[in-house]
């Protein structure tokens, strides 16, 4: 099974889309960015004084299509050039992961599926700066995960 979003071909015109799904739900504020450094996209916005960040990682994505498009003794790109390649495909199809969803998280709102809050909670804003979860992150809120995956040996 190949990777979802890795064909997707809509890139940064996907965020033109997720700006308009946001201004047609009623949201008053909008902005994007990339960071580099950190290979991520945020996306923030406002609906009726609520803020909200939505993250999504280049570098993650990227991580996922080098583990299903390893790179072997066929292969004529470099190792640089195969981890850059892994890089472009996901700095296009992380645009088109967050306009689904978005637009998925919205229409559950509006079809009365989920509130506001309950879609985006740990997106939300809080005073200090940080989103919801980075906060419960942070503070250790949450028990830890239990691995079930299966061990072979």
């Amino acid at each position: 099974m190949s990777l979802p979003y890795s064909s997707a071909t809509s890139g940064e015109r996907a965020l033109g889309d997720i700006q308009k799904i946001l201004r047609g739900f009623g949201c008053n504020k909008f902005g994007s960015m990339i960071d580099d450094g950190e290979g991520i996209v945020l996306v923030q916005f406002q609906y009726h004084g609520r803020e909200a960040t939505v993250k999504a990682s280049i570098k993650g994505y990227a991580a996922a299509w080098l583990r299903e498009n390893k790179r072997g003794p066929r292969t004529q790109a470099t190792e640089a050039e195969h981890n850059a390649k892994a890089m472009q495909i996901a700095s296009v199809a992380v645009y088109s992961i967050l306009r689904d969803w978005i637009k998925g998280q919205v229409t559950a709102i509006e079809t009365g599926i989920l509130t506001f809050e309950g879609a985006f909670l740990g997106n939300l804003m809080l005073g200090n700066g940080q989103t919801v979860m980075e906060h419960i992150e942070k503070q250790k809120l949450l028990p830890a995960m239990i691995d079930n995956t299966p061990r072979i040996g």
